[in-house]
């Protein structure tokens, strides 16, 4: 085989993997972070919420607002210093799961937040007068009535974070976005380009199928 060919697929393969890598341990930690603040918001809702918490609820909702508005390549910029300081670099794949990670978590809260406040109200109340606690509420009602509809907002969180992981190829994030920039944009290399692009097509439409399937049959377990 050819050896620009070979260094072709290579170079091209390892960048799909540290895609995949960045898009994976940010989706898990964008989750961690994400779920409990989506509960926090949905409970504490001034209007709707089972323990209503006014001040906090707006407090974090301005703060999660502010996170969302920040455009992706100016919040990695922001993020050099906090990720330098916990993981001595702000370059590289690792890297880019820090500030991938902050720009999933705000997302997620919202996705969790506004599934919970689409549970039918009738249900919620059902449980409380069989005497259900909050917390009961929460992970035996409310949690899996709306996992259709989180699964298909973690869906759409996944797909963001593919084309944000692209993005952190700009700041020397590695991964398909900086394959695109390096080789096909700064030497001219056209092939590259139109592989990073292609690999990051197939990604979002295998993620949207597989999410689409699995929510849509849970829906139908219900």
């Amino acid at each position: 085989m050819n050896a620009e060919v070979v260094k072709y697929f290579s170079v091209i393969g390892e960048a799909t993997w540290q895609t995949l890598i960045m898009v994976f341990f940010s989706t898990i930690f964008g989750l961690l972070l994400g779920l409990p603040l989506g509960i926090f918001l949905c409970t504490s809702d001034p209007s709707t919420g089972l323990k209503p918490r006014k001040v906090m609820y707006q407090i974090l909702s301005i703060i999660i607002n502010i996170l969302r508005a920040i455009p992706f390549v100016i919040l990695v910029i922001l993020l050099f210093p906090f990720t330098r300081a916990i993981l001595h670099t702000a370059i590289g794949t690792k890297a880019s799961v820090v500030p991938l990670t902050i720009a999933a978590a705000p997302f997620v809260a919202r996705v969790i937040e506004s599934s919970l406040k689409e549970v039918d109200p009738g249900v919620i109340q059902a449980a409380r007068s069989m005497g259900s606690t909050n917390p009961q509420i929460i992970f035996k009602v409310l949690l899996p009535e709306a996992l259709p509809s989180i699964i298909n907002g973690i869906t759409l969180t996944i797909i963001n974070l593919i084309g944000y992981s692209a993005m952190a190829g700009t700041v020397g994030g590695g991964g398909l976005g900086d394959v695109a920039i390096r080789y096909g944009y700064q030497r001219y290399r056209v092939e590259y380009m139109l592989g990073a692009v292609a690999i990051i097509l197939i990604l979002v439409e295998v993620i949207q199928l597989i999410g689409t399937k699995v929510a849509n049959s849970m829906q139908a377990k219900r």
